[in-house]
């Protein structure tokens, strides 16, 4: 008989994903399985890629957020960092980047 015990380990090290089990209303379920059959995607590469969007979602959502309240706390109005924005741009286009740290 073969002992897997060490080649279980092994695999189990090596392995850089985990399973998860969601529950979907049927309908969202089919939904998703017809959206990832469209554009040949396993189910698992859908979920992926709507968590990714998610957090990009959420963290452009915070940065403006952020930038509303630091603007309101300078008083800065939208014109304001509209300017502030060319400025910034015009000077690097006149004298190149500026030397990173």
């Amino acid at each position: 008989m073969l002992d897997t015990t060490k080649h279980d380990c092994y695999f189990e090290l090596m392995r850089t994903t985990k399973t998860l089990s969601i529950t979907l209303p049927p309908e969202m379920l089919a939904r998703a399985a017809e959206m990832a059959r469209r554009e040949h995607r396993t189910m698992s590469e859908l979920v992926r890629e709507a968590l990714r969007e998610y957090e990009r979602k959420n963290w452009w959502a915070e940065m403006n957020a952020f930038g509303q309240a630091k603007a309101a706390e300078l008083g800065l109005t939208e014109a304001d960092v509209e300017q502030a924005v060319h400025a910034v741009r015009r000077a690097r286009a006149d004298h190149g980047p500026e030397p990173k740290a």
